[in-house]
């Protein structure tokens, strides 16, 4: 079902260097979380291991090595020449089955493990309709670029940049693959790219990502939950110079991120990225933060990715346009809109073992509950900590 070490979002290669940089000698542990409840088939975890199974298989191509070095030069020759040597270890990913009940549990060095969530999210994904028998009505395949096709041509009358951020959930990776070619022969200047590396290389656009939870949640293992936000950023600076500047904000709550995102950082980054939470309470909170620095808003960007829809998107348009800089990152709207209920479904850090120390629990405290992950007692102990009286933002 995967043909390519490159089909994955673009923020994990971009991690993935910076683990290698600062946190070589660390360990991880991730494990499925089954938001939606969803009961799997007979035989769904045996297909699934299978599938992970063919994964050992998939190298960097040369072509692929040499687009990475054109289109991403701020990935050094060093962590090209790594991700060339680079396979995934089957080992590292343990699938078990009871009944309806799914685990799968992740371990192994941080550098290595990073790069199994999305594609095994994807892999479910897909297998979840194609063991079910559910399939697209013929009208509905028939309809897949043409929604696609209105979608961005909607976002470009409204002047905004698009890109797509769907591979997770998708129903398939060929509805993904058809998904990208429309966006980018109807997109125009509205279409910004795609966080999938093998589909920004296929059609010719540019590959969308900078960090995710993962980062923030080890160095709040590591550093403490104090310092989590300003290490994970000053690390980043490290490593990537400038490049690579919009930071993630909730995941020990947006709260608590801007009373670490000083002056300092909000002149470094080019913006921030909204993923819990209500938007426009977000996006008030953003710039009353730019405006309180001293900083133009509108030189600034905000990133929104939770769960968008043309609904939801021209709100937020209406109240940040000549506010504050904005782009949009779409994922299963774009990639599972074809007339069946997407998963709900995600792959955590629940633990890591920073070098020379035993295992620690990792927490993801959102800016929405129901988007919490981790031990009870670390999150309760983190809102303590933070100083966030019981509340979620």
């Amino acid at each position: 079902m995967l043909t390519s070490l490159l089909d994955n979002d673009f923020y994990k290669i971009t991690m993935q260097n910076a683990v290698i940089k600062r946190f070589p000698y660390a360990h991880a542990r991730y494990a499925f979380i089954n938001r939606g409840e969803h009961a799997f088939p007979d035989g769904f975890g045996a297909e699934l291991r299978h599938e992970v199974d063919k994964m050992a298989r998939l190298r960097l191509t040369d072509e692929e090595k040499r687009y990475l070095e054109i289109t991403c030069p701020y990935l050094d020759p060093t962590y090209l020449d790594f991700l060339a040597g680079f396979h995934y270890n089957p080992s590292e990913v343990i699938v078990e089955q009871q009944g309806g009940d799914l685990s799968v549990i992740i371990e192994g060095p941080w550098y290595r493990t990073i790069l199994w969530e999305v594609p095994l999210m994807a892999l479910i994904s897909e297998l979840w309709y194609r063991l079910r028998g559910v399939t697209i009505t013929p009208d509905a395949d028939a309809m897949i670029e043409q929604h696609a096709q209105e979608k961005i041509e909607l976002y470009r009358r409204l002047g905004l940049k698009i890109a797509e951020f769907g591979t997770r959930r998708r129903f398939s990776s060929d509805v993904h693959d058809r998904v990208v070619g429309a966006l980018g022969n109807y997109g125009g200047e509205a279409f910004s790219g795609t966080s999938n590396v093998l589909l920004a290389m296929r059609h010719d656009v540019k590959p969308i990502g900078t960090h995710a939870h993962e980062w923030f949640m080890f160095h709040g293992a590591r550093f403490g939950f104090k310092m989590a936000n300003s290490l994970a950023l000053e690390h980043w600076v490290d490593v990537y110079r400038g490049d690579l500047g919009i930071a993630l904000t909730d995941t020990f709550t947006t709260r608590a991120f801007y009373d670490s995102f000083d002056k300092k950082f909000a002149k470094l980054f080019d913006g921030v990225r909204h993923d819990s939470g209500d938007p426009i309470e977000f996006a008030s909170q953003t710039i009353a933060h730019y405006e309180r620095l001293g900083i133009n808003p509108l030189s600034k960007t905000i990133i929104f990715s939770d769960a968008l829809t043309p609904e939801k998107v021209e709100r937020i348009h209406a109240f940040c346009k000549d506010r504050i800089g904005m782009a949009f990152g779409i994922g299963t709207n774009f990639t599972n809109d074809v007339g069946v209920e997407p998963m709900n479904m995600v792959i955590k850090m629940v633990e890591a073992r920073p070098e020379g120390q035993g295992w620690l629990p990792v927490i993801k405290l959102s800016d929405v509950a129901e988007k919490n992950t981790g031990d009870p007692e670390m999150i309760s102990l983190a809102r303590r900590i933070l100083s966030l009286n019981g509340k979620s933002d």
